[in-house]
């Protein structure tokens, strides 16, 4: 079973602050994490998180693989995912941990484009 979605084309994931309380329960962990929100365009977003959700249910970590700014290859465990359709199409929601230093993170628009495709 594939383990991750993978970013084929387009720029890095823009990963915004969740400020939703419930997402703080999903990293059930003894360290503290960065969670974040990213929106990624897709043509088969119910599919995908279908993936997710079976790769969860085998008690495996579902992980989004992508390139960073610099074009080096990272990976992100996803935590929560959730497909939506707007105007512009399918956009998969994707709740991640990251590790990410202060200086890296973005001020995301809150327009529904944000994202990349994948």
């Amino acid at each position: 079973m594939e383990d991750k979605i993978t970013i084929i084309e387009g720029p890095p994931p823009v990963f915004e602050e969740t400020g939703e309380a419930w997402a703080i329960s999903l990293d059930e962990s003894p360290t503290l994490h960065n969670l974040a929100l990213t929106r990624l365009r897709t043509y088969n977003g119910p599919a995908l998180v279908e993936r997710c959700h079976k790769t969860w249910h085998e008690h495996e970590i579902m992980f989004l693989h992508y390139r960073n700014r610099m074009g080096l290859e990272e990976k992100a465990p996803i935590l929560a995912a959730r497909t939506v359709n707007t105007e512009e199409g399918d956009m998969l929601l994707l709740w991640v941990r990251v590790e990410q230093d202060e200086d890296e993170q973005d001020d995301a628009p809150d327009l529904p484009d944000a994202g990349s495709d994948i």
